[in-house]
């Protein structure tokens, strides 16, 4: 089973689980993606309160380039492209992740901490930056810290870090429309009504009006709105 597929299975499972990683209410989570920031507002009916907060939290940056460029790449790595579903930078995850720094400040120092250290262990191991690396390097410091149970004692500190990198992608990722559908999430989905069940009415000896038979809710049919006549009979 690859990295997708667990994930898929995660989510499927919870779909609050990434939310509950990073801290933040549903809602939140969904602040910092790619339709909001296109069309300047946020969703959900909030307060005028909410949408001024939302809108100072979004104007303030945190990352800078090649902070953003470091964790487009480990996002990618996280939650990559395949044939169902986009990859993390292409739903602008790092976005999530800085508006996540900017509500909850406590977390920046750590993930600085984290992005400094990447660059440190590039240097100690191929002489160069991070972001300087090739794809096959960059796996090479990831499988460092990605396997906590493989993970050697000096790198329990990045481990922990990548960690909450992880978390931070996942909720990010599952937060989005295309999340959604990845995991084939689909909320409070009505269902279609064909009648009372066969069974039922065969139970109490009653039968659905044959009249009513073309006027049950069907998918295409969710936004007609039923009318009654004074008597209690479906009219249209």
């Amino acid at each position: 089973m690859n990295r997708r597929e667990n994930l898929k299975l995660l989510f499927t499972g919870s779909i609050g689980a990434g939310l509950l990683m990073t801290g933040c209410e549903p809602e939140q989570t969904t602040l910092a993606h790619e339709p909001v920031l296109a069309s300047g507002g946020t969703p959900g009916n909030r307060t005028e309160e909410e949408k001024i907060r939302d809108a100072e939290l979004l104007a303030e940056k945190f990352f800078t380039e090649a902070e953003r460029k470091k964790l487009d790449t480990l996002g990618d790595i996280i939650c990559p492209a395949d044939s169902e579903s986009p990859a993390a930078s292409e739903l602008k995850v790092t976005d999530f992740i800085d508006f996540m720094m900017v509500d909850q400040p406590g977390n920046q120092t750590r993930m600085r901490g984290g992005l400094m250290w990447l660059d440190f262990e590039a240097d100690e191991k191929f002489g160069k930056l991070f972001n300087d690396l090739s794809q096959d390097q960059v796996m090479q410091i990831v499988d460092l810290v990605a396997w906590p149970d493989k993970a050697t004692p000096e790198y329990e500190g990045a481990v922990k870090w990548f960690n909450l990198v992880r978390n931070m992608v996942c909720s990010g990722y599952f937060s989005t429309q295309a999340g959604w559908k990845y995991i084939d999430y689909r909320g409070n989905t009505p269902n279609v009504w064909d009648g009372v069940p066969q069974e039922v009415l065969d139970k109490h000896g009653l039968s659905n009006p044959e009249k009513y038979k073309e006027l049950y809710l069907k998918p295409e049919d969710r936004a007609n709105v039923v009318q009654w006549d004074d008597e209690g009979n479906i009219i249209g």
